[in-house]
């Protein structure tokens, strides 16, 4: 990525603790702007996800940047042996694991404090690895990448879901406008940190999608690499393997 973009630009921590910061200070109400922000649609990107997942029938999946859980819970229908959630606020997983304890699943997923660019697992741990809008978060991307190839089995699936920009008018347009200004206001009126969905939009705008993310998947050592744009290229589902 060219330009890094951070949470608070006025603070000298790393975009990594800055996300972590905003992440925790957003995570009591994440879950409902979160939907109100996407209109729900969220929701059937992740059950496309999960469905690629469950080709390969895995038994140990870890979902990274899991955030609340989502969609960790999702992947529990596919009956995996164990779920790993991780994520680098502590906020957002306090609020999955009641979401977890809820749905009588504390003892098929276990949610984990943790960097994904330093994680606490061992070489070729995970038949699949997936990512939902959390990528673009990562301090420095190929890092990360190496890292989720390193514990990922050989012959492994590893899942990415994230904002991507619609090319075709007026998709183009009204993306943009939407993210640029509805998007930013809507957290500032519903959110305790007011700067912390201006850098959600900022980043997805500058996040690298398409061609470009998939040669930087094939660049950190991936192969059969395939991506499609999701709901007229707002999004973008890209897997790979190992």
């Amino acid at each position: 990525m060219s330009k890094t973009i951070k949470p608070y630009k006025d603070s000298d921590l790393g975009k990594k603790e800055q996300v972590a910061t905003m992440f925790n200070n957003i995570s009591k109400n994440y879950d409902g702007l979160n939907r109100v922000i996407s209109f729900g649609i969220d929701v059937s990107w992740r059950k496309k996800v999960v469905k690629i997942v469950s080709k390969n029938n895995p038994q140990q999946i870890l979902d990274i940047a899991t955030g609340t859980g989502d969609l960790a819970l999702m992947m529990s229908q596919l009956n995996p042996t164990k779920i790993v959630g991780l994520d680098i606020s502590e906020g957002m997983l306090e609020v999955g694991k009641q979401k977890i304890s809820k749905a009588n699943l504390s003892d098929k997923i276990e949610m984990v404090v943790g960097d994904s660019e330093n994680m606490p697992f061992d070489d070729n741990t995970f038949d699949a690895i997936t990512v939902s809008f959390g990528v673009r978060n990562f301090a420095n991307l190929d890092k990360g990448l190496t890292e989720i190839r390193r514990v990922l089995k050989p012959n492994g699936t590893f899942v990415i879901l994230e904002t991507s920009n619609p090319t075709k008018f007026p998709f183009k347009q009204g993306y943009k406008f939407y993210t640029s200004f509805i998007l930013p206001i809507i957290g500032k009126i519903f959110s305790r940190d007011k700067v912390a969905y201006s850098y959600l939009s900022e980043s997805a705008n500058y996040f690298p999608f398409g061609d470009t993310f998939d040669n930087i998947l094939k660049k950190n050592g991936f192969i059969n690499t395939e991506y499609k744009p999701v709901t007229f290229g707002v999004a973008t589902i890209y897997s790979a393997t190992k």
